[in-house]
């Protein structure tokens, strides 16, 4: 009976009482949740309010912004803001930490990318939002960058919302991962996807092939031995995988398993690669291990990188574990 399914909220008082935890992290999850609904119902409104199209400004990466990018930040700025938590916040879409008036007490910190994915809008392919909490350090100054300049393992929880033919919200604490389903009848989160993991081993690859020129030699053998099928060197088929949007490449891997890969390539390395690390490769991160996959720069273990600015680039590779693992032995012995 659905009645009966465990609450995305009443999951949270169980890991509070589990953990002897004084209920402001349920209180801020809650603020989370109610952001995530609200861009949601923005998201599955398009074009009948004009949430379609392109808002005519750039954020702070230099991208183009679209009108439901500028919505879903502000958003999440407000709804968090509210409940006094948090002492600061940093977003993919802007270019400083935004503090948090009023909250003297607050002993968190949050980072998010309000709408992960949103090229994909105007075509109606899933979007997401992702984000990350972090615990505000003894002493440091909250409205400073370097208060959020911690690795990902220093993360507490993390989290994605995906929105699309229904609105999901996967969740880490640390203690596994789980999916939580939106009854838009009800207006709450259902626990649905309980102890998610990815499968060590899969067939399943996503990468953007258009940038195949610009490989390096270690993610050019992974792919071509991968694509050789059951003839190659793996005995084999592979199926290939892209849909633009990490929310959703991820959300697939944890739901039957896989390899997702934006590699540091001869272009994107001059930036340092091409995602996000505090606010997509940290978070998303956090949920793959805790599912029992891996996730690397090909080099080095991403939650181990330590971030020198809130809008740092790295490569990605994550997903089933014996998939990872290979990719990065390969780009060992192409280092030797």
């Amino acid at each position: 009976m659905p009645y009966k399914r465990i609450t995305l909220t009443h999951f949270l008082l169980q890991e509070q009482r589990r953990l002897g935890g004084s209920g402001a992290f349920t209180s801020l999850m809650n603020d989370i949740l109610t952001a995530c609904k609200m861009v949601s119902h923005e998201v599955n409104r398009g074009a009948l309010v004009g949430n379609h199209g392109v808002a005519g400004t750039v954020n702070v990466q230099d991208e183009e912004q679209k009108p439901l990018d500028v919505l879903a930040n502000d958003i999440f700025l407000h709804m968090n803001a509210l409940g006094g938590n948090y002492a600061a916040m940093a977003s993919e879409e802007l270019e400083d930490v935004h503090a948090v008036k009023g909250s003297a007490d607050g002993k968190y910190l949050l980072l998010f990318d309000p709408l992960d994915g949103s090229s994909n809008i105007d075509v109606n392919i899933s979007v997401g939002s992702i984000f990350s909490i972090l615990r505000l350090p003894e002493g440091a100054d909250p409205n400073s960058a370097n208060a959020f300049l911690q690795p990902g393992v220093q993360q507490i929880c993390a989290g994605y919302a995906l929105y699309g033919s229904s609105t999901m919200l996967v969740l880490t604490t640390g203690n596994g991962v789980n999916g939580f389903t939106l009854d838009r009848d009800v207006g709450m989160f259902f626990l649905t996807h309980p102890n998610m993991t990815i499968p060590a081993d899969t067939k399943e690859f996503a990468i953007n092939a258009s940038r195949s020129r610009f490989w390096e030699a270690p993610v050019k053998r992974y792919v071509d031995e991968c694509l050789a099928g059951k003839e190659g060197p793996r005995g084999k088929d592979f199926n290939m995988r892209w849909v633009a949007s990490m929310v959703a490449e991820v959300h697939r891997i944890l739901v039957r398993g896989g390899i997702f890969m934006y590699p540091a390539d001869a272009e994107n390395i001059k930036k340092g690669g091409k995602l996000r690390l505090m606010y997509e490769a940290n978070p998303m991160s956090f949920l793959v291990e805790q599912a029992g996959g891996a996730a690397t720069t090909g080099r080095k273990r991403l939650m181990e990188v330590e971030p020198t600015n809130l809008h740092q680039r790295v490569p990605v590779i994550l997903g089933s574990k014996n998939e990872v693992e290979r990719l990065a032995a390969y780009h060992r012995e192409g280092s030797e």
